[in-house]
């Protein structure tokens, strides 16, 4: 077993899902580091008929120490000999969101930018004997809190989902499909902040409403790059569908599926001219 921090559920962390894959044993920089842009569009909370595009600076960070290593999987260390299971420390941003930007939530509190973070179950399925396929069983629990002066407890969220890569596609060398799919569940705090109408802000087309704990959709997403020498590229398209979750009759449901995405470009601007063998 092995224990991991890495950052997953945001907008960025969709992209990084397919990018820099390593094969069974392979010979690279000890560190590396760069950076580049992303060009991303999502709604402005899940449920939204409005989306939002942003342009934002990517970082690129890789490690591969005997002990520590930060890559595509995250920053993690190596404190049991078991490729198997993994112990992790998931986390996630979402961006902030004024209400007056967003027809739904007029008149409304902002929806503040959050920050979740929690432990991580990965356990791998089955793997392919060159380590270029696998799949695996991804069970992350985060606790949310608002991004403000006095920052607020909304609650915590689950979502268990399978995970499928691929990094030896027939006939397309170097790149790299990465494959998450699973359902999304939060308790009463979680949802309450996104979804229920207090009476203060009810209007004769927004009632007031009280959002349940439970169920709160799926999620699917396909991640597509290739690594070269100097660079790399990565995209991606996450649909999320919403029938059946628990606060489908919320007056802020506007849209109950959706498709969001994104691309990016990342130069290498240093390496280490030390090499290590790396079995990811």
């Amino acid at each position: 077993m092995r224990t991991f921090v890495k950052t997953t559920g945001s907008a960025l962390a969709a992209l990084l899902v397919a990018t820099g894959a390593v094969h069974a044993a392979e010979e690279r920089p000890l560190w590396e580091i760069g950076a580049g842009v992303a060009a991303l569009s999502f709604p402005a909370y899940r449920g939204s008929d409005q989306s939002n595009n942003f342009l934002m600076p990517v970082p690129h960070f890789s490690y591969h120490g005997e002990f520590l290593k930060a890559d595509r999987q995250g920053i993690r260390g190596s404190f049991f000999d078991s490729d198997r299971l993994d112990l992790t420390v998931s986390m996630a941003l979402s961006a902030p969101a004024s209400s007056e930007d967003i027809t739904a939530r007029k008149g409304m509190s902002d929806l503040k930018g959050s920050f979740e973070i929690g432990p991580q179950v990965d356990v791998t399925l089955w793997r392919s004997e060159n380590r270029a396929r696998f799949v695996k069983l991804l069970l992350p629990l985060r606790t949310a809190i608002t991004l403000e002066g006095s920052p607020k407890d909304i609650g915590w969220v689950f979502h268990p989902k399978l995970n499928m890569d691929i990094t030896d596609l027939p006939g397309m060398p170097g790149w790299n499909l990465g494959m998450l799919a699973g359902p999304l569940f939060g308790d009463q705090r979680q949802h309450a902040y996104y979804y229920s109408v207090d009476s203060q802000y009810a209007t004769p087309d927004r009632p007031a409403y009280e959002a349940k704990a439970g169920y709160a959709g799926m999620q699917y997403l396909v991640a597509f790059s290739k690594r070269f020498p100097k660079y790399w590229i990565g995209s991606f398209l996450r649909y999320d569908n919403m029938s059946g979750a628990t606060f489908e009759d919320s007056p802020l449901m506007r849209k109950k599926d959706y498709v969001a995405g994104g691309i990016a470009i990342t130069w290498i601007l240093g390496e280490s001219s030390t090499r290590v063998m790396v079995n990811d």
